[in-house]
């Protein structure tokens, strides 16, 4: 009797021992919500964990939109022929009298070749001074020497020439059909023009940007929306820099998903239904449809909009969640845009762990069983 009461003993300690073994280190695909909600501000954390509704995603918006400086869209388009520094020009001047300012005795006509257009942008022609030739056309330029000569000789006529020099030029590189340097020509001088001229972007255009740098100053647009806006559509200028990248955002998938890795961007506006179908779904296996997370950081802006409080000062962690079960979880999910850098994370469902525990349970009994037989021999 002393024998099986022992034995009995020895096996309930066991079990116990596989129990707490079981509650507290079986293998899991990471946090429940259990764990995630204690890591709010109302439990001493550093996150707000926020129910989404259809207030929410009001209050969120729209994913940040692209654009370019008003600096770049005000601007007008400039001429083919504008000079730049460094070009060369040739002068030809033809005065009205038999001795003029420039020309020798019996002849009529002057040629100064080889000028070129110091850094500041000027040239020097004798009696007419210093003109201004950088950013005027050739025209411009003949008729200001005009001008001025024309106070010193009688009806004086100028000829004015590019001798060297490419005039405005614009650089392209990334994902464009022809990278290289494009001289601003006539039907090239906007944006959309000369993307087209370089032979359009190498990748979808739904998802290309544009870069335009212009010395100091930055801008980016989408690819598409340079064609459906014409104020994107802006006038390009000497020395601009043109980069065309495909769109690098992409998001973390973890938890019970189809797949756990980092995933690009397939639409500009990518939806929290749209990243779990990218992924595969949810795990039919072991998914908790009420534990949908994302986490992002937010702006001091949105942060306030979204808690409803003033009192919050700089970025915040926010950890959206959305319960697919409930009559509006599906459409609240659809119309929630994930961000560039979430974290797009689903729980287990309870049951999950429990099938583990018994799981364990039942290889402890029959090892627990394995012992009694080995200790009764």
């Amino acid at each position: 009797m002393n024998f099986i009461k022992s034995r009995t003993l020895r096996t309930t300690a066991m079990l116990c021992f596989a129990a707490s073994l079981a509650a507290c280190g079986l293998p899991r695909s990471g946090p429940n919500k259990s764990d995630i909600f204690s890591g709010s501000v109302l439990e001493k954390g550093d996150a707000y964990v926020v129910a989404v509704t259809d207030q929410v995603n009001g209050n969120l918006g729209k994913n940040p939109t692209f654009g370019f400086p008003e600096s770049f869209i005000s601007q007008g388009k400039i001429g083919s022929d504008t000079i730049q520094p460094g070009d060369v020009l040739s002068l030809t001047i033809w005065e009205n009298v038999d001795d003029g300012l420039l020309s020798s005795s019996g002849i009529g006509a002057t040629t100064l070749n080889s000028v070129q257009v110091d850094g500041a942008g000027f040239i020097f022609v004798p009696y007419a001074g210093r003109i201004k030739a950088a950013g005027n056309s050739p025209e411009a330029i003949r008729r200001i020497i005009t001008e001025k000569l024309d106070e010193q000789t009688p009806d004086p006529q100028v000829l004015v020439m590019r001798q060297a020099g490419n005039g405005a030029t614009v650089s392209i590189a990334g994902k464009i059909g022809g990278q290289g340097v494009y001289q601003i020509e006539r039907p090239t001088r906007t944006l959309a023009a000369m993307l087209s001229n370089a032979g359009g972007t190498s990748v979808d255009s739904s998802l290309a940007q544009v870069k335009v740098i212009r010395g100091g100053q930055s801008g980016t647009v989408w690819f598409d929306d340079i064609f459906g806006d014409p104020r994107n559509d802006i006038a390009l200028r000497d020395g601009d820099r043109i980069l065309v990248e495909a769109d690098r955002r992409a998001y973390t998938a973890l938890g019970s998903t189809g797949s756990q890795k980092l995933i690009p961007f397939t639409v500009r506006d990518l939806t929290a239904i749209e990243a779990l179908a990218q992924v595969g779904g949810l795990q039919s296996s072991s998914a908790d449809p009420t534990g949908l997370f994302i986490l992002r950081d937010e702006s001091e802006a949105v942060a306030r909009r979204v808690l409803g409080r003033k009192d919050i000062h700089g970025s915040q962690r926010l950890v959206y969640v959305m319960n697919l079960t409930e009559p509006n979880g599906l459409f609240v999910a659809r119309d929630f845009l994930v961000r560039d850098g979430d974290t797009v994370y689903v729980t287990e469902a309870p049951f999950v762990q429990w099938t583990k525990t018994l799981n364990a349970l039942t290889g402890t009994l029959s090892t627990a069983g394995s012992l009694n037989s080995l200790s009764s021999n």
